[in-house]
């Protein structure tokens, strides 16, 4: 399993709350055109769908797991993504964000070496934009 992670100052309810609601991927995650059928407003066990991802066909994804304000997991192709949020252990002191992938190992080698950088990359801006958004909405612009 590859395990990608990052800290944000941000409390855990607004990470959440990117991480888990479709509509709200764009925030953090910029190829991500959209999802249909995973649920709403947060993604739901058992629900199959799709993801639109930029310059690419919408792809088939299926949620297999789910833990409410902690974790949840898709499966896309014989890759399983497991996506969590931690708080961190004194009040106020923001969380992690954090994404395992688990595939077959020769598919595993590959992803560590292509798709992992990306992973990371997209870690660190959920944790950031975590960091600096309102618990309502879209993120609050610095003036």
């Amino acid at each position: 399993m590859l395990t990608y992670q990052a800290a944000s100052p941000g409390p855990p309810e607004i990470a959440w709350r990117l991480l888990s609601e479709p509509t709200r991927w764009h925030e953090w995650a910029p190829h991500i055109r959209g999802a249909r059928g995973l649920g709403r407003p947060e993604v739901e066990a058992g629900r199959a769908g799709t993801v639109r991802v930029l310059g690419l066909a919408a792809i088939p994804a299926r949620i297999t797991a789910k833990e409410a304000h902690r974790s949840w997991t898709w499966k896309i192709g014989p890759v399983s993504i497991r996506h969590r949020v931690a708080p961190r252990r004194a009040p106020h002191e923001g969380c992690t964000v954090a994404v395992d992938l688990e595939a077959p190992a020769p598919l595993e080698l590959m992803l560590r070496i292509t798709y992992g950088p990306v992973v990371q990359v997209l870690v660190s801006n959920l944790a950031r934009v975590a960091s600096r958004c309102d618990p309502a909405g879209p993120p609050v612009r610095a003036t």
